[in-house]
């Protein structure tokens, strides 16, 4: 039957709730991913209850850290990807009338149709009203949330009202285990069974059913427990398994009017969680004690209202949609990673945990993610480090494989830390294959040490630093000056054959070796590597310093090395800006206005010029500009300082030259361009920056012609890059040498600024605006901390305020 819809908006962000009135099959799957509950834990995608994957809709559910490998034959090669698995599918709550199908807006006439997303509470609402063949019309409400109070548990209700017609009607429940991974279409081609030994139970009132990955052998348990009303009265299921799956079923006479209500409860555990050997015997019990939906839902919002409490960002009279696109950011970051994932060794996976793009995996995003959460959690952000920490030995087993000391971390990672990018990338636009070399993309361990040493210089745990961080930041520092090649004629040292963030340009025209040489991005982030690996080193107890200079036989010629390469190192420039990579400028010009007209979206030119028989690299072409996340990375003070011993002294002409010659030239095929792009433009163009801002904020959940592949999972770093631009880079906000900084440039537009944060074990409540920046500091034990703004510096005790105003 043809659906009719009811006229389908792209979604509607207020105040605390997104809304999508109207069904739109096209939508749906991007919907879905916007919609997902999550508590950090495990996440749904806020698929139709009881929908199966399609091209319409995609199920999916997904427990931070599980992941699985799969081998391919392409060609003559075994190609091995790992991948975030898709968990049996325990949303199934449905409807039907006498003896027809499930009723579904893809096979019903939909008369009405709306979700709602409250961000405050995490709670999605679908409200619906379809209409069979036959004429008869069913109303209904479903809620669902992923508790934010108990990592494995979430909650579904359905009420159903029978409108305009008396019989039987029928609810459905189910946990169907017969799912794979085949929600990205570029890789349905390749293996996407993950699950065996399924294993499908119905004990008493409960339908669990037991699977196992296949490679890695992680046992996982999916459990439901549903209840059903009608007038007061409770009634039984009649349930049954097929190979892969539970169900159960009810029938109910009813008269127009009536409404039937079913209330479900699912209980999720795995064998990689800490404390759990038996996950069936774990879902047995969180069931058998699990409260009713109302009880869930009242501790879930409390859970959710502390977590608002600590994440609060208000702005007043701020322009239209942004305070609400933010909390919507901050939500969906919060799904992703919360005080749950402490335990999960999961570390930060690139598209959340909302669906199968990049294939769950952890790339630099923490880079773009940590700014918020330590500001707020730091607890959060030193547990998430770990991810990195405990990994180290597979990152110096890749350094010593490539013939280099020190680490090296992998591109993609996964479960175990070795490197889990695919070396062949299918082009949807050609169907070709092509080989990708974005593995060289050596800056990531630049960002580990880079997040590791922000994190101790926010919060002053130089416990970590001690335990852990030092040895990362050293071993990462050593792998890049061996990386670092001597070059006589410049007598200076240079970096070749690797990949900077912009990712289109993974070599050179014509030539055969892989990657780019002296990637001005990776160039200097590593000068300010050397740096900080030195200064990690002196901060630590003198004991500890011994101990691992002597664990790591750290030569002093190493530390000799690092200062030189501090005084030494090459960076290319052309025509008054910086290269983002030698030869850069050689490259040909594009005919930008010939492609925008020939394909409207040109995001990703580099499948564009494949499917045109033409190679990305040989164009001035910039998927994110990487030159400017120098901009985004290091204040001006310390750049400036940074290249004026290099030899390279900067100026505000330099920096805004640099700023336009790339934005001329990128086409911002990453979401997280629009972020970089606000950050060197804040002080240069404020109207332009804000323009970025609002790319940034809504780059899932604005206009779905323009939000590329969000159905595949959300952009987790720009959702919070794009709190970040507010946060820090609108307020000038650092944290660097014990002092917490802010040098405002904020935009009028946004009106005034109140937001929480944690410094130096201090709750502080920062009010920004064009006229002053005033801080309070919570009544709480604990030292003065030194803030300065303005140019003047104060010592705050807790309990004391401080307002600066703008030098006149």
């Amino acid at each position: 039957m043809t659906s009719v819809s009811a006229s389908p908006v792209h979604g509607a962000v207020t105040d605390w709730l997104l809304r999508f009135d109207g069904y739109d099959p096209a939508d749906e799957r991007r919907r879905e991913a916007l919609c997902a509950v999550g508590n950090g834990y495990f996440a749904s995608r806020g698929a139709w209850a009881g929908s199966a994957a399609g091209d319409r809709h995609y199920p999916g559910t997904y427990l931070a850290g599980y992941f699985n490998r799969l081998t391919d034959r392409i060609g003559q090669a075994d190609v091995e990807n790992e991948s975030l698995v898709n968990l049996p599918d325990w949303l199934p709550l449905t409807v039907a009338i006498d003896n027809g199908e499930w009723l579904t807006p893809d096979n019903s006439d939909v008369l009405e149709h709306d979700v709602e997303l409250d961000l405050r509470r995490g709670v999605l609402t679908r409200r619906f009203l379809l209409r069979d063949r036959h004429g008869r019309e069913v109303r209904g409400i479903e809620r669902r949330l992923a508790s934010m109070a108990d990592a494995h548990l979430g909650g579904q209700t359905l009420a159903v009202t029978a409108v305009n017609w008396s019989g039987r009607i029928r609810i459905g429940s189910a946990v169907r285990g017969g799912v794979t991974n085949s929600g990205v279409e570029r890789y349905r081609k390749l293996a996407g069974r993950h699950l065996t030994d399924l294993t499908p139970v119905v004990a008493d009132d409960k339908l669990i059913v037991t699977a196992t990955t296949c490679q890695s052998h992680h046992r996982v348990a999916v459990g439901t427990k549903t209840v059903a009303l009608h007038n007061g009265d409770v009634f039984d299921w009649a349930t049954r398994t097929d190979s892969t799956s539970a169900y159960a079923e009810l029938s109910v006479e009813v008269t127009a009017g009536d409404v039937v209500s079913a209330e479900k409860v699912v209980a999720i555990h795995g064998s990689r969680d800490a404390g759990i050997s038996e996950p069936e015997l774990a879902t047995r019990i969180a069931l058998d004690n699990a409260p009713g939906f109302e009880q869930l839902t009242e501790a879930h919002a409390l859970a959710w209202s502390q977590l608002w409490r600590r994440f609060s960002i208000d702005l007043e009279e701020p322009f239209d949609g942004t305070l609400a696109a933010l909390r919507l950011n901050l939500f969906h970051l919060l799904q992703t990673v919360s005080p749950h994932s402490i335990d999960a060794d999961a570390g930060v996976p690139a598209r959340g945990l909302h669906g199968e793009a990049y294939r769950g995996h952890v790339f630099w995003d923490e880079l773009f993610v940590f700014p918020v959460i330590t500001l707020r959690i730091p607890e959060l952000t030193r547990a998430l480090l770990q991810y990195r920490c405990r990994r180290l030995p597979a990152a110096r087993l890749a350094a010593r494989q490539s013939g280099y000391p020190g680490a090296m971390f992998p591109w993609q990672s996964g479960s175990d830390g070795r490197e889990e990018s695919q070396r062949l990338h299918l082009n949807p636009l050609s169907g070709r294959w092509t080989e990708d070399a974005t593995f060289r993309q050596r800056h990531v361990g630049l960002a580990v040490a880079y997040t590791m040493w922000q994190y101790v210089e926010t919060t002053g745990d130089v416990g970590f630093l001690s335990d852990y961080g030092a040895e990362v930041i050293v071993e990462v520092a050593r792998f890049f000056a061996a990386l670092a090649e001597y070059d006589a004629g410049r007598d200076r040292y240079v970096i070749r054959g690797v990949v900077g963030p912009d990712e289109f340009h993974t070599g050179y025209p014509g030539r055969a070796d892989p990657g780019v040489d002296n990637n001005a991005y990776t160039n200097v982030l590593a000068v300010w590597l050397f740096d900080a690996a030195a200064h990690a080193l002196d901060r630590l107890p003198p004991w500890r310093r011994t101990e691992l200079i002597e664990s790591l036989g750290l030569t002093q010629a190493e530390r000799n090395r690092w200062d030189e390469l501090t005084r030494r190192m090459y960076v290319p420039f052309h025509d008054g800006v910086i290269s983002q990579f030698e030869g850069y400028e050689r490259l040909e010009e594009l005919d930008w206005p010939h492609y925008r007209r020939k394909y409207g979206d040109i995001r990703r030119l580099d499948r564009i010029l494949e499917a045109e028989g033409r190679d990305v690299t040989s164009y001035q072409v910039s998927k994110q500009a990487d030159v400017l996340m120098l901009l985004y990375l290091l204040p001006r003070r310390d750049l400036y300082s940074l290249m004026d011993r290099l030899g390279y002294p900067l100026s505000s002409g330099i920096l805004r030259s640099t700023v336009e010659y790339y934005l001329a030239r990128t086409c911002h095929g990453s979401s997280l361009s629009a972020v970089v792009h606000a950050w060197g433009l804040a002080t240069l163009d404020p109207d332009r920056a804000l323009a970025f801002l609002e790319q940034a904020l809504h780059s899932d959940s604005g206009d779905a012609t323009r939000t590329g592949t969000t159905a595949e999972g959300i952009h987790l770093a720009a959702m919070a890059g794009s709190a970040d631009i507010v946060q820090r880079c609108f307020t000038g906000l650092t944290t660097t040498n014990d002092v917490l900084r802010f040098g405002p440039r904020w935009p009028a537009k946004l009106g005034t600024l109140r937001m929480v944060l944690r410094y130096r074990g201090h709750r502080v409540v920062a009010e920004i605006s064009t006229k002053s920046v005033t801080l309070t500091v919570d009544p709480e034990p604990g030292p003065a901390i030194a803030a300065r703004c303005y140019g003047r510096t104060r010592l705050l005790r807790p309990g004391e305020t401080h307002t600066w105003t703008p030098p006149h």
